[in-house]
């Protein structure tokens, strides 16, 4: 029943409230184009895996970083998300996106070295795997990976602040990962917009046309993530991290809790960039109404009798 009213209060939120804050640029227009392209091109980090403060672990450190079970799947993925992205910019017809489209390709590829040179400094178990034919209609997959990234990410946050608060690693460590997630960060506004401003050049610009759209994509991009998770189980037997290497993550740990961090560390990082150019809506408003339908249950538990 209360999964239901929230379910229902999700579609009123997201039909009534507009897909965007009100902004001085038209979604779609040739304004909005160079304000997402050029805001891409100007934020770009200029920086070299190999040279980055990596920091020395000790034993402990070592043992918790090479218990994370899923690097070999983060590599594969990174180095795929760059392939894919490099095929798709040729296809870009759009002088000024395919320029930023390219430079995501090279930041993609970049993401891939970054990962290579830690697992080459930390000896992760991590070997690196043909990588998949690209599936035909390349713009899907571009799509596909967008949203992908965005959901990856959305949760992403959460997890990054529970590891960083229970000092999983040294804070030298985080503020190399806070590289990487500025960067997946900016990816994401880049592709919002894009995709706002390519549906729109093919008359499917209404926001409840857009938001449907995103539905859809999420999903699919949802299906993969299960997938993944599974892929990781197989390629660990089934293992996830020690139980004592959990515990740090699982002490006091509360599924609302992790839920609000995803929602207001998407909030913060969000806040670097221009207030005038697109954010995801979905993820949040399904983050903001099961934090309150969490709230709500968990009143009602307490107010049971033993």
């Amino acid at each position: 029943m209360l999964a239901g009213v929230i379910a229902v209060d999700l579609m009123a939120t997201l039909h009534n409230a507009p897909m965007e804050a009100k902004s001085p640029v038209r979604v779609g227009s040739d304004a909005h184009k160079a304000l997402f392209c050029q805001h891409f091109l100007e934020t770009y980090q200029d920086y070299d895996p190999e040279t980055l403060p990596w920091p020395d672990l000790d034993e402990a450190q070592l043992k918790r970083l090479r218990s994370v079970p899923f690097w070999q799947e983060v590599y594969h993925t990174e180095r795929r998300a760059g392939a894919i992205v490099a095929a798709f910019t040729p296809t870009v017809a759009d002088p000024v996106v395919r320029e930023a489209v390219a430079l995501q390709g090279e930041e993609e590829a970049r993401h891939a070295r970054l990962i290579r040179v830690m697992i080459d400094r930390y000896g992760l178990d991590a070997t690196e795997q043909p990588l998949e034919k690209l599936p035909a209609n390349i713009e899907t997959a571009f799509i596909d990976f967008g949203f992908g990234e965005c959901m990856d990410s959305f949760l992403g946050f959460g997890a990054f602040k529970t590891a960083r608060n229970s000092e999983f690693l040294p804070e030298s460590m985080f503020e190399i990962f806070d590289v990487l997630m500025y960067e997946e960060t900016r990816h994401i506004v880049f592709f919002i917009n894009y995709m706002a401003w390519r549906e729109v050049q093919r008359g499917r610009g209404a926001a409840p046309l857009r938001a449907l759209t995103s539905a859809w994509y999420y999903a699919r991009a949802l299906r993969r993530l299960l997938g993944m998770v599974r892929r990781g189980q197989d390629v660990n037997e089934g293992r996830d991290f020690a139980i004592t290497e959990a515990s740090m993550f699982l002490e006091g740990f509360s599924f609302r809790q992790f839920v609000e961090d995803c929602y207001r560390e998407n909030a913060r990082r969000m806040s670097a960039f221009d207030p005038n150019l697109l954010q995801p809506r979905l993820l949040p408003a399904i983050a903001d109404k099961a934090v309150a339908g969490l709230r709500l249950w968990e009143r009602r538990r307490k107010l049971m009798p033993a």
